[in-house]
C-alpha cells in the first residue's frame, strides 16, 4: 500500500486552521506532518502529535514532506510559494493564487522547471450548491444558458481595520477574497471569457479596501454577472441561471465553513448537507416548480484530487493555468473599474 503523502502547512490563522489543517487531517492518503507557526502555540494545542516549525526553512529541511500548503496572508503567497517550489515541493496556495498575473506565470514556470505541481485552493468548486448547479446544467433542462448570476453577500457594517484583509495592506479587499471564488467558478463552468466590465468599490464608511464589486463577463451569447458586498442585510440568491427552456434559482451559502468553525468533522452525520429550505428551485414553463436537493459538499475533494495528481492517478482539477486566468481577471476588473470601460480578455 502506498504511503500517505506528508503535508506541511505554512500559517495557522483562519485559513490554515479551518480550511487546510482541518481538511487535510480528514483526507485519506494525506498526513498532516508539519505546521509552520512563527509565534504562539495554537497549532501545537490543536495538533499535539504534529511537528511545529518556526520557519519555512525548518520545515523544508524535512525532505519527506511532499506537499506544502501556503495559508499565509495573500501578500506573501508568491514569495512563500516560490521558495517551496525551488525546494522541489508540490505547492497548493490558498486563494488568491498571487496578486498579479506576472507572479502567477513565474510560479507556473518554476513548477514546470522543477517538475512539481502548483495549484490554487479553490475549494468552492466543492460546495454542494456548485456541484448541484453543474448537475442541473449538464442535464440540459435549462436549454441554452443565456445568463448566469452569482452572489457572495455578507453583512458587516463596520470595517475591521485590525485584520490584514481590511487594513489596506497588500492582498486585502473583497475582490481578492470573494472575487477569486466567483471568478473561478464561472471559469470552471464556461472557460475563458471574451471581455470583462467591473465596478470595484468601497461602500462602507471608513473602509480602506474594496468591500463590494459587480463584474460582468461576456462569453459569446452568455452574460455572467458576479456580485459581492459586505453590507447585504438580506443576501441575494447565490445562483440565478436563465436558459431558453427554464431557470434555476438557489439561495443560501454552503454550510461547510460554518460547520468547521464550530468544530464539526467531515465524519459527522449530515456534514455538508443543507436543510430543505435552502434547496434550489427549478422553473420550467408549464410545469410545477421543482425543488432540487442540494448535494452534500465536501472540501476534502480538492485535497483528494491534489493527492491523486501527485500520485499520477488523476488530472489536476484546479490547473495553474486556471489560477492564472482568475488572477488576470482580477487585474482586469480593477483596470475596468478605474477606467470605466469594458476590456477584452486575452491569454
Amino acid at each position: 500500500m502506498a504511503r500517505d503523502i506528508r503535508v506541511g502547512v505554512i500559517g495557522f490563522g483562519l485559513a490554515g486552521k479551518i480550511f487546510h489543517t482541518a481538511v487535510i487531517a480528514e483526507t485519506p492518503g494525506l498526513e498532516l506532518a508539519c505546521i509552520v507557526q512563527r509565534k504562539g502555540d495554537d497549532a501545537a494545542k490543536a495538533y499535539p502529535s504534529v511537528k511545529i516549525c518556526r520557519s519555512i526553512e525548518e520545515m523544508l529541511a524535512d525532505k519527506s514532506i511532499q506537499l506544502v500548503v501556503v495559508a499565509t496572508p495573500s501578500g506573501s503567497h508568491f514569495d512563500h510559494a516560490m521558495q517551496c517550489l525551488k525546494a522541489r515541493r508540490n505547492v497548493l496556495i490558498d486563494k488568491p493564487f498571487t496578486l498579479t498575473s506576472g507572479e502567477a506565470q513565474q510560479l507556473i514556470d518554476e513548477a514546470r522547471k522543477q517538475n512539481v505541481l502548483v495549484t490554487a485552493y479553490q475549494n468552492r468548486r466543492w460546495d454542494g450548491s456548485f456541484a448541484t448547479l453543474k448537475q442541473v446544467l449538464a442535464s440540459g433542462v435549462l436549454g441554452r444558458v443565456v445568463s448566469y448570476e452569482s452572489h457572495f453577500d455578507r453583512f458587516r457594517e463596520t470595517p475591521r481595520l485590525d485584520v490584514w484583509r481590511e487594513n489596506g495592506g497588500p492582498g486585502g479587499g473583497t475582490l481578492f477574497d470573494l472575487g477569486a471564488h466567483l471568478i473561478d467558478q464561472a471559469g470552471a463552468l464556461f472557460g475563458d471569457p471574451d471581455s470583462i466590465w467591473a465596478d470595484v468599490r468601497m461602500d462602507r464608511e471608513g473602509a480602506v479596501v474594496d468591500d463590494a464589486f459587480d463584474i460582468l463577463l461576456k462569453f459569446g451569447g452568455l452574460t455572467v454577472l458576479l456580485r459581492a458586498t459586505t453590507i447585504a442585510a438580506k443576501p441575494g440568491p447565490q445562483f440565478v441561471v436563465h436558459g431558453t427552456k427554464g431557470s434555476f434559482v438557489k439561495w443560501g451559502l454552503d454550510p461547510q465553513e460554518d460547520a468547521l468553525k464550530a468544530g464539526a468533522k467531515f465524519s459527522d452525520a449530515g456534514f455538508g448537507e443543507e436543510h430543505e429550505s435552502q434547496w434550489g428551485r427549478l422553473y420550467v414553463p408549464g410545469e410545477p416548480v421543482q425543488k432540487i436537493k442540494t448535494a452534500a459538499g465536501d472540501y476534502r475533494g480538492i485535497y483528494a484530487n491534489v493527492r491523486d495528481a501527485i500520485l499520477g492517478t488523476a488530472k489536476l482539477e484546479v490547473t495553474p493555468e486556471q489560477a492564472w486566468r482568475t488572477t488576470r481577471l482580477i487585474e482586469l476588473a480593477r483596470q475596468s473599474s478605474a477606467e470605466g470601460r469594458r476590456l477584452e480578455f486575452r491569454r
